[in-house]
């Protein structure tokens, strides 16, 4: 049938009908609404493929839209100001598109449930003016060039619509969006760039998003994938722990009491980025990525996971100690970051500040004494909080080292990676809570150089106590609200109401 676009006007394109904006009062009904417009639209997509793929070509271009979640504010009020979300900069209109309502449905009924709360009004569902982008209606990822060219003469997108770029950046994240005659931004990421992320999740990781849990680990080393794979393993044998399967690349799901997998296929070759998931109801579990080495992957992956709006984020790795006071597997507990990674310059300025967050400290010195048995002034023997410095050039120490080295020295920096500075940054940016503890591996200023021998060695006898701090500070953080653990430090001046 001929559709709408979203605003009335009619187009010459086959669409499903076009829905009347509903009014709601309750959040799990808007959810439940959002979802079925979702299904529809995205139904529409794929039977339409599949039609043309078996060459029954429509005479009209195919289209389906998002559907869109809106507000309007009338009053300045403000009901709580002790959270960091769930209320608007000031009265007006605000939108946003969805996407994947069955995968967010926690989230969106949690955030909508904040604003009605606050405003005491109501939230309107409706369909956008926004394609839903033919890739993007196939959850898994379908390769539906290959199957569609097979069959057919005309390219794809004279027929159905292609994920479009110009939709799906970062500037209302980056705090440069403009709305123009339109509403203001209601939630963070658009429909567009959240199905972007999906999509690349699965890609590098090779595990479906709804398996990624709200509480995440990223550390550089399969060491500690092994360790945490023998973890998550010894945690399901337990009928106590909470913890319901154990999620490997290729979906490979073994679920609490089994002793070997009950589905997935392990793919011939590890991603590029590897995800393990430890799972809990309501994804409060912990999942553990292998982000490999250097700060444009931390970039890339933390670009990608922030659209799912975890709860927390932390960077478990390995760091070159600067001062000769530290020893080979000493600790350290980033406060403040030296950027010198480069990969955010475009979208975070080097000069803006990326503070420490006090409940995620907390947790991890708590996790640190409790894993070492050290306290107070004693753990101080073992742990050094301080300055990380992140760059981009692994092989700094082969320049003439003397002008970096007079920069750390004056930044007070005690550890140098290529992934910490990169990974809070992009928490800070996004409003995800981060935090950092590396250990020391090699002291490169003191002639401590990381050599295979070493490295064994040091690996063998440190890799299991920093996992298990990085895995008690995550538990400990999940005894938190999360309402409380996303901190006011991350949110700007005018920010979304949603989280």
């Amino acid at each position: 049938m001929s559709g709408s676009d979203g605003n009335g006007k009619t187009e010459l394109f086959l669409s499903p009908q076009a829905p009347k904006t509903q009014m709601f009062e309750n959040a799990e009904k808007a959810v439940a609404h959002l979802i079925e417009l979702f299904e529809t639209n995205t139904a529409f997509l794929r039977n339409a493929f599949k039609e043309a793929s078996a060459g029954r070509l429509p005479d009209k271009p195919v289209r389906a839209f998002y559907p869109e979640l809106r507000v309007e504010v009338s009053s300045h009020s403000r009901a709580d100001s002790r959270l960091s979300y769930g209320f608007v900069a000031g009265p007006g209109k605000y939108a946003t598109t969805i996407t994947r309502p069955d995968l967010f449905k926690e989230y969106l009924t949690h955030q909508i449930e904040q604003l009605l709360r606050n405003y005491e009004g109501v939230v309107e569902v409706a369909q956008s003016n926004i394609p839903i982008p033919l890739h993007f209606a196939f959850y898994n990822g379908a390769h539906v060039e290959g199957s569609f060219e097979a069959s057919s003469t005309r390219p794809l997108r004279d027929i159905f619509d292609v994920p479009d770029l110009a939709v799906m950046d970062d500037s209302i994240a980056n705090g440069t969006f403009e709305a123009g005659d339109g509403p203001e931004a209601l939630a963070p990421f658009t429909a567009p760039r959240v199905d972007y992320s999906l999509h690349r999740l699965q890609h590098y990781t090779a595990t479906a998003p709804k398996h990624f849990q709200n509480y995440v680990l990223f550390t550089n080393y399969q060491f500690y994938i092994d360790g945490f794979a023998q973890m998550a393993r010894d945690l399901l044998a337990d009928p106590n722990s909470g913890y319901t399967s154990f999620v490997e690349p290729g979906n490979v799901i073994t679920r609490a009491g089994d002793t070997a997998p009950s589905e997935g296929e392990a793919p011939p070759r590890l991603p590029q980025m590897p995800a393990y998931h430890l799972t809990m109801p309501d994804n409060r579990g912990i999942t553990m990525v292998n982000i490999g080495v250097g700060p444009s992957n931390a970039k890339t992956i933390t670009d990608h996971v922030a659209v799912l709006r975890p709860h927390a984020w932390l960077m478990l790795g390995h760091c070159a100690g600067l001062r000769n006071s530290q020893q080979l597997g000493d600790y350290v507990l980033a406060h403040g970051y030296v950027r010198e990674d480069k990969v955010l310059d475009a979208d975070l300025p080097s000069w803006v500040p990326i503070p420490p967050l006090a409940e995620v400290q907390v947790a991890l010195e708590k996790a640190v004494e409790e894993v070492t048995g050290l306290e107070g002034f004693e753990l101080k023997r073992i742990m050094r909080t301080g300055t990380v410095a992140s760059i981009d050039n692994r092989n700094w120490e082969l320049r003439d080292h003397r002008e970096p080295v007079q920069r750390f020295s004056q930044s007070r920096a005690i550890a140098l990676d290529m992934e910490s500075a990169t990974i809070a940054a992009n928490g800070f940016r996004f409003r995800v809570p981060y935090g950092t503890l590396l250990c020391v591996s090699d002291k490169p200023l003191h002639g401590e150089l990381k050599l295979p021998g070493m490295a064994t060695d040091f690996y063998k006898r440190q890799v299991a106590q920093h996992l298990e701090i990085g895995f008690k500070t995550m538990e400990e953080l999940r005894k938190m609200p999360p309402e409380r653990l996303h901190s006011r430090k991350l949110r700007s001046f005018a920010e979304t109401a949603f989280q």
